[in-house]
């Protein structure tokens, strides 16, 4: 049976703990066993926090022997990308520059689910300052993706996903600052929540770009990420009893949304579109005028920030950071003080509009990414393939950060092929019921 926890929900473990069924410190070894045991190990995790866990396992089954138990997921382990600082073990965000940091404080949100009983299995590996949505690191490790060995994973939560996906983890987490949660969520057919900017707290996360860095979960069903939420935030779990999809108003964006769709993608977002239509869903089909006017201005505003936030660290030591890397810092320098200033003025018009056009929706939906996880061996000989398909399977995931939007990702029938629900700023709980509706018709292979 210990096996079987594995690849169970991260809620359907807490249940089980909550029954007396499944023993915490039990599960935490089986995890444990299986993680030092995986060939993978060490291209998923950084490091393992074995002592850790074992001790927050110990703790969480005194809990739930004494019927004191803190939530539905106390006692559950999960995997944390290794830009969430943590007292005591070392932080380094996937790049040469930070190679030894050891924080003294575990960051907010860390700080926030040890709270709430989560045990904390290691830190997981990523693209290098998160700065891909791609999760290949030649500095450190690429994780493969889980439905294609050649391939990778996503990023930059690359190893947060596979994770998850490997059976190694109930759930991780990672950070999303223009698709990284939901990116490899949908490569690795798991759910993503990108969470509002501003919804959670950054305080001990590694930064990439303040402005629209956020923190979330990528676990194996709706009901996951709710509680993950809720224990990453301390607020109360979201409703998701009794959701239907009957009558929800859903927008594709074609314009935007649908270019460039790889076959298999085009064939698991319409499958995903037919079975919410099916259920009496109403899917509309048409353009956003605001969301084609904000993307361009993405390669402004995100590198700008990202090169003010690294540009004297790197440049001390430029040769130790991946060159594709590299060359996406250094692209801040092609933008004046100006233009940046001029970039966030519009885009926060443009922000307005969208929330206006879109009001009559109870989400917009497009494909996670157009394409499918991209060959290793391609990405590391031909630059030009690396930064075509890089900004491609960004741009879908970008429209959520860059209108300041919640975005959630679901599994489709095809694999590595994801379905993306955008809904309005904080409205978290509203895009999870939804989802959860969503998640109940939708096909699965």
């Amino acid at each position: 049976m210990s096996q079987e926890w594995l690849f169970m929900s991260a809620s359907e473990l807490g249940r089980g703990i909550g029954l007396g069924e499944i023993d915490p410190v039990r599960l935490t070894e089986t995890y444990l066993k299986a993680i030092d045991d995986h060939e993978l190990r060490d291209r998923i995790y950084v490091r393992v926090t074995h002592d850790r866990a074992r001790a927050e396992a110990k703790a969480a089954a005194a809990r739930a022997q004494s019927g004191q138990r803190l939530g539905l997921l106390d006692g559950v382990p999960i995997s944390w990308k290794d830009l969430f600082d943590t007292a005591g073990t070392e932080t380094e965000a996937g790049t040469a520059y930070l190679k030894g940091r050891v924080p003294e404080h575990d960051a907010a949100v860390l700080n926030n689910a040890t709270k709430a009983g989560l045990v904390c299995l290691g830190k997981t590996h990523m693209s290098e300052l998160a700065f891909s949505g791609l999760g290949y690191n030649p500095v450190t490790e690429t994780p493969p993706c889980v439905n294609d060995a050649e391939a990778v994973p996503g990023g930059s939560s690359s190893g947060a996903a596979t994770s998850v996906a490997f059976g190694l983890a109930a759930c991780g987490i990672g950070s999303d600052t223009g698709g990284s949660v939901r990116i490899p969520s949908a490569w690795n057919d798991l759910v993503g929540l990108k969470t509002t900017h501003g919804l959670l707290s950054l305080d001990g996360v590694v930064p990439l770009c303040e402005t629209f860095d956020t923190v979330g979960p990528l676990c194996r069903t709706v009901e996951d990420a709710a509680h993950m939420l809720a224990a990453l935030s301390g607020d109360p779990v979201a409703d998701l009893t009794g959701a239907e999809i009957s009558g929800r108003r859903f927008l594709v964006l074609n314009a935007i949304g649908m270019d460039d769709l790889r076959d298999d993608v085009r064939d698991g977002f319409e499958q995903a579109v037919a079975a919410i239509e099916a259920a009496g869903g109403i899917v509309e089909r048409g353009d956003v005028p605001e969301v084609a006017e904000a993307l361009p201005l993405s390669a402004c505003l995100f590198t700008v920030d990202a090169y003010a936030q690294w540009q004297d660290v790197i440049e001390a030591e430029p040769e130790l950071m991946f060159s594709e890397i590299l060359e996406r810092f250094r692209a801040g320098t092609d933008f004046s003080g100006i233009d940046y200033a001029k970039g966030w003025m519009k885009l926060r018009e443009l922000r307005q509009g969208y929330l206006e056009k879109t009001a009559g929706y109870d989400a917009i939906i497009v494909p996670t990414s157009p394409i499918m996880p991209p060959n290793v061996e391609r990405l590391a000989a031909d630059h030009g393939y690396y930064v075509t398909e890089n900004l491609l399977a960004l741009r879908n995931t970008r429209i959520g950060n860059l209108m300041g939007l919640a975005g959630l990702s679901l599994p489709t029938a095809v694999p590595s092929v994801g379905i993306m629900l955008l809904g309005a700023p904080f409205e978290e709980a509203r895009l999870l019921r939804l989802g959860a509706a969503v998640e109940k018709v939708l096909p699965r292979d």
